[in-house]
């Protein structure tokens, strides 16, 4: 079973086997992770045809609402999504990254620091 998610703006994943999610607000935690399956970058209401029964969005209306008019999206793919059972707080995620504060679009991390997450998940 596939799921997939929404992305606007110019920032995807496309060199990855794995996707931490990052929920900002209001935990401020990594809550959970997942196989990258593909990107599909391309017409917004194709897509939506194509995999919005995949999206977390409920309905064409909310999507809609999210993308605000935009002709171009992305949904990237996963699959084998994983609740964190114990999620990483923002605070042991910078220390574990070594950084002071995180990316807004995203990056990119080590095979060897996303095993250290996911364990720190389990």
């Amino acid at each position: 079973m596939f799921h997939s998610y929404v992305k606007t703006g110019r920032a995807h994943p496309k060199n990855t086997t794995l996707i931490l999610f990052y929920v900002a607000k209001p935990v401020g935690q990594v809550a959970g992770y997942a196989e990258f399956v593909e990107l599909r970058v391309g017409n917004a209401l194709e897509l939506w045809a194509e995999h919005g029964d995949e999206s977390a969005l409920g309905s064409k209306e909310q999507y809609e609402a999210f993308i605000k008019d935009r002709e171009r999206v992305a949904f990237i793919r996963f699959k084998n999504l994983h609740e964190a059972t114990k999620p990483v707080s923002l605070s042991d995620l910078l220390m574990q990254l070594g950084r002071r504060r995180l990316a807004r679009a995203g990056f990119y991390i080590d095979r060897e620091t996303a095993e250290k997450l996911i364990a720190l998940m389990e």
